[in-house]
């Protein structure tokens, strides 16, 4: 048939009478986010959305709930939004969702609900290699953790939906998911015993900037001037387009909180890391409409080469973020890295660190041995630098001859190699060469791995005791 314009506007006329003017039924449907297998938080007045027919009433039914039923209008662009309450956790139900047409959703579990994101330590699979892969794999039967996994796309839009299913965890699922989203869930599942729903949205090798909003970062001048533009056939770099297509369409899915594992590739331009992910934190935070508490992970040590010292400067941003900014906290992996591998195979300590957060701060289960001990006060004596540290009340271990990474300084600022004893929750450093200590320095460097820990295996976070930061 030949198109013209006459035909065009036929078209044109035909779509307004009839889908503009409301005279054919639009069905009822829902994000991606919303389906079968899922899990909603427990106890708490959870959003459900999606779009219909304008003017139309949706009538929400929870199997938890049947003598309660949600309803709300479709507004005039077709979408609608309403809060329905869940009980205490348990599962399975069924939630319905009617209007035109009815959405009839199964197996859906009251539980945890955690977004898991960052670049590819988040994003790494056990089938990629970790630590007793087959065992862990083989094992790996849980019917009551359940992942949401976003497919990698990006966009310079904001997006109202995104790609992916729930899935309940079975060795094949595990296999192909987030190897540390699954190890805080295992510890969550098991301590809590509740079930846990992980929304994991990762992508290996993208910067920060990329999931945080484009027009937050050109509000601050310092953190745009530090975005590096560089195109990569393999993930994207522009700011915000993550954030538009794979954490803006789960919003406001009603989440307990947040795990992040990221900062390898902000590792050339550190300086601005700090802020930049404070105002992640926070736009994500305004996005879910929740102060949910904010978990991060400290890169590992691995051999960058780097001639800025960059990868130990984004791990001290990293602490100062976690240290200033409320409802967040710190993991350590000095430990666990390896640095010929910048994906290191020991991912179930970190995903339990991360769920033991989890655990002493926002479910109250643990009342200590989940924060990592860091140096909190520097005194010289007699040309011996005594530090102090928090999170080591049962005092300093090191499990070998000598403490490594401990670097001393004098008044020409020139760090040498140190001898270090432990004396309790003290740390005492010093060197014949340097008579009046000004600094001391802990694996601050790209891939020194440490070996001082507190009583309870928590390894002692790198720092710098320099106040040139």
């Amino acid at each position: 048939m030949k198109v013209t314009i006459k035909t065009i506007a036929i078209f044109f006329a035909f779509c307004y009478s009839h889908v503009i003017k409301g005279q054919t039924s639009t069905q009822l449907h829902l994000p991606s986010v919303f389906s079968d297998h899922m899990v909603l938080q427990q106890q708490s007045s959870v959003p459900i959305w999606g779009w219909g027919e304008a003017s139309t009433t949706v009538k929400i039914v929870g199997s938890w709930m049947p003598k309660d039923t949600i309803c709300t209008q479709v507004d005039n662009c077709g979408h609608w939004m309403a809060r329905i309450p869940t009980t205490r956790y348990g599962g399975p139900y069924t939630l319905q969702i009617l209007s035109n047409n009815k959405i009839e959703l199964k197996d859906v579990m009251l539980g945890e609900v955690w977004l898991c994101s960052g670049q590819s330590n988040m994003e790494w699979s056990p089938n990629n290699g970790i630590q007793n892969q087959q065992e862990e794999i083989e094992a790996a039967n849980h019917p009551n953790i359940r992942f949401f996994s976003l497919s990698k796309q990006g966009s310079k839009y904001l997006q109202e939906d995104c790609h992916g299913q729930w899935e309940t965890c079975t060795p094949e699922v595990m296999r192909r998911r987030s190897a540390i989203a699954y190890f805080f869930g295992k510890q969550l599942q098991e301590k809590l015993d509740v079930p846990v729903g992980l929304l994991v949205s990762a992508w290996g090798g993208t910067p920060a900037e990329v999931w945080t909003p484009r027009d937050t970062i050109m509000k601050y001048k310092e953190i745009a001037d530090a975005v590096i533009y560089k195109t990569y056939p393999w993930w994207p770099t522009e700011p915000g387009v993550l954030y538009n297509s794979m954490i803006h369409p789960l919003m406001p899915y009603d989440i307990a909180g947040a795990i992040w594992y990221q900062g390898e590739s902000n590792r050339d331009n550190p300086s601005s890391y700090r802020a930049l992910m404070e105002k992640l934190i926070g736009s994500w935070r305004k996005g879910f409409n929740k102060d949910f508490p904010f978990y991060i992970v400290q890169i590992a040590p691995f051999n960058y080469g780097s001639t800025n010292n960059g990868p130990a400067l984004i791990r001290e941003a990293q602490e100062e973020v976690a240290r200033k900014v409320p409802h967040t906290g710190l993991v350590a992996t000095v430990d666990v890295g390896d640095a010929t591998n910048i994906h290191p195979a020991r991912k179930a300590e970190v995903g339990i660190r991360l769920a033991n957060w989890a655990l002493g701060q926002t479910y109250n289960v643990l009342e200590q041995g989940y924060e990592n001990p860091s140096v909190t006060q520097m005194n010289v004596e007699k040309g011996k630098a005594i530090l102090s540290f928090s999170h080591a009340t049962n005092g300093l271990v090191c499990p070998d001859k000598e403490v490594r990474g401990i670097m001393i300084a004098g008044d020409d600022g020139q760090f040498i190699p140190a001898q270090a004893r432990i004396r309790g929750n003290r740390l005492i450093v010093s060197s014949p060469k340097v008579k009046h200590p000004v600094s001391v320095r802990y694996c601050f460097d790209d891939a020194t791995t440490g070996n001082l820990f507190n009583q309870e295996g928590l390894p002692v976070a790198p720092f710098r005791t320099d106040t040139d930061k």
